[in-house]
């Protein structure tokens, strides 16, 4: 049984398998079959894109909340598991704690794909490299540079890039970057974006985050601005959205000729139902 948790525990030649499966025809291959879709936090991007590559694949998305679930209070997360492979061909799960999809893919009792949690965001990175890709042929020799906090998003594609060989780094203020690992850090974002083909960014001030104010303040010299992009020379801008335009980007550069962010929200779609099927076995 596959489960995708994060970006980490697959291979360079899954990584490869679920990008090349995602640019190909929908096979209905979960017909009048079940996809729980369980969120503890809400997303415009990932229920749509889930709910419509389940739906391409001939299945039935069911959207789930905590209330209707009460998993780990009014039921244990292994009987829940275990109630919603019943049902389902793939339990798909957005949450604050990463050990709840560990939890849930030890009981084995259905794929559990991870939709979002706090350390990590599979399919996004998912989408951003198949992105990269449409954007300049390849990602193998590639530079991505990524200008803000060290997050989940930030590790999942730090950890795509490194699989499929392209340079990655994260440009972050002191406090603000990943506690050790193997991704390059610097903490000049001008110094990040020299020789770069992609420059990301991601909104500073998440749901559910604290200390807005002091992450606003330590951020504020971290803005993908036209400066910035011109340092950059040829590059392009990804952003994972929503976007706070004046904030960690310009309207002049995520709605400009150079930013793609379009593509790469309907590549969501795309590289969710390349997810499912390698974790179907395709």
């Amino acid at each position: 049984m596959k489960h995708l948790l994060a970006i980490r525990d697959l291979g360079a030649s899954d990584l490869r398998t679920i990008l090349d499966l995602s640019q190909e025809p929908a096979p209905r291959l979960l017909q009048d079959k079940g996809v729980a879709l369980y969120f503890e936090k809400p997303s415009a991007r990932t229920r749509n894109s889930m709910e419509m590559a389940a739906a391409q694949l001939g299945g039935h998305p069911v959207y789930l909340q905590p209330a209707e679930l009460g998993i780990g209070a009014r039921e244990s997360v292994e009987d829940v598991t275990r109630t919603l492979a019943c049902y389902h061909s793939i339990i798909a799960a957005r949450v604050f704690d990463h050990a709840l999809l560990e939890e849930m893919a030890a009981v084995n009792a259905a794929p559990v794909l991870n939709m979002l949690s706090a350390t990590d965001h599979p399919l996004q990175a998912l989408a951003d490299l198949m992105t990269i890709e449409q954007l300049l042929g390849s990602i193998a020799g590639r530079k991505v540079a990524f200008i803000g906090e060290a997050h989940n998003v930030a590790r999942s594609l730090g950890e795509g890039c490194a699989l499929l060989g392209a340079e990655f780094v994260i440009a972050s203020p002191e406090g603000y970057g990943f506690d050790g690992g193997n991704i390059a850090q610097v903490t000049d974002p001008a110094q990040a974006v020299e020789g770069a083909d992609i420059v990301y960014a991601d909104v500073w001030v998440s749901m559910g985050d604290e200390h807005c104010d002091e992450k606003l303040v330590a951020l504020a010299p971290y803005q993908v601005n036209e400066a910035l992009m011109d340092r950059a020379r040829h590059a392009h801008f990804l952003h994972c959205l929503p976007a706070h335009r004046g904030e960690e980007v310009t309207a002049g550069v995520i709605d400009g000729p150079r930013s793609a962010v379009w593509k790469q929200a309907e590549n969501r779609m795309h590289t969710a139902r390349g997810a499912m099927l390698w974790m179907l076995g395709q």
